[in-house]
């Protein structure tokens, strides 16, 4: 189960309001995240990849309207791509609209780089996130 190992609260991220619940299934999932007109974080129906404004990470089920850290900088452990496969060593990670992330580049946004080798198919890998936030997020660095 991915989880945030290195992350700084003052500058590696932000805590916002989730605009929909998150299921027992989609615990210790990573998952491309906006913020929408309701300064809420939305994980689908992202409008562009120019909106991802940084990660989650869930330890538990969560309630919409619930509080949530959203990583823009750091390290997560244990990661997987949010189909549950492994990424390959060296991977660059990508965010999509509709919040999953996973190796591919096309019609993404570069999210992060996988920087350790060590993991598996099963316990994933170390992901380093920088996220670029920029005005269409509504958000700057």
């Amino acid at each position: 189960m991915a989880r945030f190992d290195k992350y700084e609260p003052r500058a590696g991220g932000f805590r916002a309001v989730l605009n929909a619940a998150i299921a027992a299934v989609d615990v210790g999932k990573i998952y491309a995240v906006a913020i929408n007109g309701s300064n809420r974080v939305i994980r689908t129906g992202i409008s562009a990849t120019a909106d991802i404004a940084g990660v989650i990470c869930a330890v538990r089920p969560m309630n919409a309207g619930d509080v949530i850290d959203v990583m823009t900088h750091g390290e997560i452990v244990e990661a997987l791509e949010t189909a549950g496969t492994a990424f390959a060593d060296g991977a660059k990670v990508y965010g999509h609209t509709d919040g999953t992330i996973d190796d591919t580049a096309t019609t993404s946004k570069y999210l992060g780089q996988v920087v350790e080798a060590t993991g598996s198919v099963t316990n994933g890998k170390r992901l380093v996130i920088r996220v670029a936030l920029g005005p269409a997020a509504g958000l700057t660095a």
